[in-house]
């Protein structure tokens, strides 16, 4: 759950919401870019959830709790900077299914919400949850800009929501820290 509602929240004027709405009006079709994200998230949280699982046994619960909030913490802070124009990806002609999926896949792989998947699978006995949630979540907003198209995307608060979620992000990030050193 806390996968799920983190990505959700993250993907708020983010850029691999952004990039699904342009390449939804280029394509005039939502529904196979919702799938290509699909499939990207899924590898994404996947590869984050195994490194996780990995990471797990060599670290103790205050350092499982200290990584998370250092995510928490580098997420909440990226949201105070707008989201940067994502690539067109003008140039690809691998049709709209494959260009969502290896377009979006690309933005994923070096987005902050995988440190945060990689660190809740950390501390779960089910990491396979924590990619599960994570990929459901970010699809949600993603999916979201795909059916509303750019300029409709565009037209929502979205700077307003991103301050509002990077705070709530950057406030549990400093209880969790808090917590995890034992000063809470």
């Amino acid at each position: 759950m806390a996968a799920l509602v983190v990505a959700a929240l993250s993907g708020v004027g983010d850029r691999p919401a952004w990039l699904a709405a342009i390449l939804a009006d280029r394509y005039r079709s939502a529904l196979p870019i919702v799938i290509g994200a699909f499939a990207a998230l899924a590898m994404a949280s996947g590869v984050a959830a195994a490194l996780g699982a990995v990471l797990a046994p060599r670290l103790t619960p205050e350092a499982k709790q200290l990584m998370l909030a250092c995510a928490l913490l580098l997420q909440g802070a990226g949201s105070f900077w707008p989201a940067g124009t994502p690539e067109r990806l003008t140039g690809w002609r691998a049709g709209a299914l494959l260009t969502g999926f290896a377009g979006l896949l690309t933005l994923l792989l070096g987005d902050g919400v995988q440190f945060v998947v990689l660190t809740l699978a950390a501390r779960t006995p089910v990491p396979a949850l924590a990619a599960a949630g994570a990929t459901l979540g970010a699809l949600a907003p993603i999916a979201a800009a795909a059916v509303l198209g750019e300029a409709a995307w565009r037209r929502l608060p979205l700077v307003p929501a991103r301050r509002i979620i990077g705070a709530m992000f950057v406030l549990a990030a400093l209880w969790i820290g808090l917590g995890a050193l034992r000063l809470l």
